[in-house]
């Protein structure tokens, strides 16, 4: 069955997860065409790509209102295209300011759409449900617990789990990964992650490093790695830690690791050899735990970021008492999570403290994401490729 695929994604978190989608799908019809808006891991899965990928990328609510008016184009232009040829069906990748938008015109024009990462509903603007159910035949989720979601509201749902679990080690090696990273194996490594935009390197490095020296008068032969997403954000924090002329860092980039096996990001080499994680909230928790390493949890907003949240959410906090990822799927606070006022150095360099001393407790949070991680890994591109061919068989069906 030959089928032409409209998709989009519009993060490099999505980029990666669509290219998987891609060879999901040829595997099954080697014949699919797959065309829209991606990135370069998309392109190189064989994916036509109308617009880049980068050209959604937004950083905060500031960007995206500077680059409304580009948004906007590509929006009238991918929606011209698909409105006046209809693909088999659309798969919406993450993105749902856009691709919510999108799907719903698509649908009301006879497009089967899908929508792959549902947008956290369960924490913030449960209201989007209705626009859900307007704008997708089939949503595919990356958690468990988000089915019974959908199911209640009617809306089909398909776990499809997370293709990070399938993706790192089951068993981390700790050693090899210092050893790989030019640390010392006997020495406890805690490694630092504030974050992969300029607004969380520019309030979370300063506590972070504060937080460090704290730790390293407590045991000096402490090591600190700290992964940098690109060479924007390696100046930014080498900026903020010429502050501290006494403590050192060994800063882990990808120029750093070219030709280093296995062929990972940064944060996860760095993840993988660490005793403990002190990380900003985001993806980079659920990473930690799938290396199942013990983490503290810390954010800090500005006031302004604060203000805009609360008037776009309509709420003064996430209606789940859980920020990170690790805490919202074990329903419990398995880690700490230090939050604004609370993110102080002192309190900081505590919790860390407890995770790089404390065996025992390192013990049980270990088990306890060995199991989070066999519950995710499950095989996501067949199982997203299954719901992409069943909704276009669906329409085909239906068309005849």
């Amino acid at each position: 069955m030959s089928i032409r695929v409209g998709l989009v994604a519009g993060e490099p978190s999505g980029d990666l997860l669509a290219s998987r989608v891609i060879k999901g799908l040829q595997q099954r019809s080697p014949s699919v065409v797959c065309e829209g808006i991606g990135g370069p891991a998309m392109q190189e899965a064989g994916f036509q790509a109308w617009h880049p990928m980068h050209a959604l990328t937004v950083f905060g609510y500031v960007d995206a209102f500077k680059r409304l008016p580009g948004l906007l184009r590509i929006y009238g232009d991918v929606s011209r295209r698909w409105l006046s040829s209809h693909p088999d069906v659309f798969v919406g990748v993450d993105a749902p300011d856009f691709n919510l938008r999108l799907e719903e015109r698509l649908k009301a024009a006879g497009v089967p759409t899908i929508h792959f990462v549902g947008p956290s509903i369960w924490a913030w603007r449960y209201e989007r449900i209705e626009r859900i159910r307007r704008a997708v035949s089939h949503m595919l989720v990356l958690f468990p617990f988000e089915v019974e979601i959908y199911e209640k509201e009617g809306i089909p749902v398909t776990c499809v789990g997370h293709p990070l679990a399938a993706n790192i080690p089951m068993e981390p090696d700790r050693r090899a990964a210092k050893l790989r990273l030019g640390l010392d194996p006997g020495k406890p490594l805690l490694a630092i992650l504030p974050g992969s935009r300029s607004s969380e390197i520019r309030q979370l490095a300063p506590r972070f490093l504060k937080a460090a020296e704290i730790l390293r008068q407590r045991n000096p032969k402490l090591q600190f790695a700290v992964p940098m997403v690109n060479a924007e954000r390696r100046r930014e924090f080498e900026q903020i830690l010429a502050a501290h002329p006494g403590l050192s860092c060994h800063i882990i980039d990808r120029e750093r690791l070219l030709g280093v096996e296995p062929d990972w990001p940064a944060a996860w080499h760095v993840m993988e050899a660490a005793d403990a994680v002190l990380v900003a909230s985001g993806t980079a928790t659920l990473e930690t735990a799938l290396f199942k390493r013990p983490m503290v949890i810390s954010y800090v907003l500005t006031p302004l970021m604060r203000k805009i949240m609360e008037w776009k959410s309509g709420q003064l906090r996430p209606y789940v008492p859980w920020v990170g990822l690790p805490n919202v799927l074990s329903r419990d606070f398995v880690v700490p999570e230090l939050l604004q006022d609370d993110a102080t150095p002192e309190n900081l360099a505590e919790a860390c403290w407890r995770a790089l001393s404390d065996t025992s407790y390192a013990a049980e949070i270990e088990q306890r994401f060995t199991d989070m991680h066999r519950s995710l890994a499950l095989d996501t591109p067949r199982l997203v490729a299954d719901a992409v061919m069943k909704e276009a068989g669906n329409h085909a069906a239906g068309a005849v």
